[in-house]
C-alpha cells in the first residue's frame, strides 16, 4: 500500500510510501518496553510511546497527536495504535482534533497506566522494570508472545496460543524452581531455563 503527494502539495516531501511498522522490534518483543513520559509527548513522541507495551506519565505531561493541525495525519502508528489503546471513538476524536490531553485524562482514557509526580516518574518506571526483571525471563517471553500474538486473532485462537505457551513452560527448570520456591515459602531463583 503506498501513496504519492504532489511536490506542490507536500513542499519538500515528494513521495511517501508505506514501509511497514516504524517500530517492528517492539511488537514481537520478548520483553516489555516501558515508556516514562515527562513533559510534552506529542506527534512522533506519542507514536513512540504508544508502540511501547506500558506507559507511565508524569502529572505534568501533555499528550496528543496534533498532526491534523499541520494539515497532515500521524504517519508512524498514531492512527492505528492510539485508537487501539483508547477505543475507536476516542481515537478518532484525538486524531481529528489534534488536542492535547493531560496525563490524568490519558490515564482515564487508558493510554497510560500510571500517573505520578514529575520527580518520581522515572523511578516509578524503573521500579516496574525491576519488578518484572525478577520474574523468569522464559515465562516473560511466553507471556509476551501469548498476549501479542493472541490479540491478533480471535479469542478462541488466542486461547490456543496461550495453551501452547503454557505447555512449553511446564517442562522448564524455571517452572520447577517456581513451584519449589512457592512450597518452601521463599523467593524463586530463576535460571531462565
Amino acid at each position: 500500500m503506498g501513496g504519492a503527494l504532489s511536490e506542490r502539495d507536500a513542499g519538500y516531501i515528494t513521495d511517501v510510501e508505506y514501509t511497514g511498522d516504524f517500530f517492528p522490534h517492539l511488537a514481537p518483543a520478548r520483553l516489555a518496553y516501558i515508556a516514562a513520559i515527562n513533559g510534552y509527548c506529542l506527534g512522533g513522541g506519542l507514536e513512540i510511546a504508544s508502540a511501547c507495551h506500558i506507559r507511565y506519565a508524569s502529572s505534568k505531561a501533555m499528550i496528543g497527536v496534533p498532526e491534523i493541525n499541520l494539515g497532515i495525519i500521524p504517519g508512524f502508528g498514531g492512527t492505528q495504535r492510539v485508537p487501539r489503546h483508547v477505543g475507536k471513538a476516542r481515537g478518532i476524536e484525538l486524531v481529528l482534533t489534534g488536542r492535547f490531553m493531560t496525563a490524568q485524562e490519558a490515564y482515564e482514557y487508558g493510554l497510560v497506566q500510571k500517573v505520578a509526580p514529575a520527580s518520581e516518574i522515572v523511578a516509578e518506571a524503573k521500579g516496574l522494570a525491576t519488578q518484572i526483571a525478577t520474574k523468569g525471563q522464559v515465562a516473560i517471553a511466553a507471556a509476551m508472545e501469548a498476549i501479542t500474538e493472541g490479540l491478533k486473532v480471535s479469542q478462541d485462537q488466542g486461547m490456543k496460543i496461550e495453551s501452547e505457551c503454557f505447555g512449553k513452560l511446564c517442562v522448564t527448570e524455571d517452572k520447577k524452581e517456581g513451584i519449589t520456591a512457592f512450597i518452601e515459602k521463599r523467593a524463586p531463583k530463576f535460571k531462565d531455563k
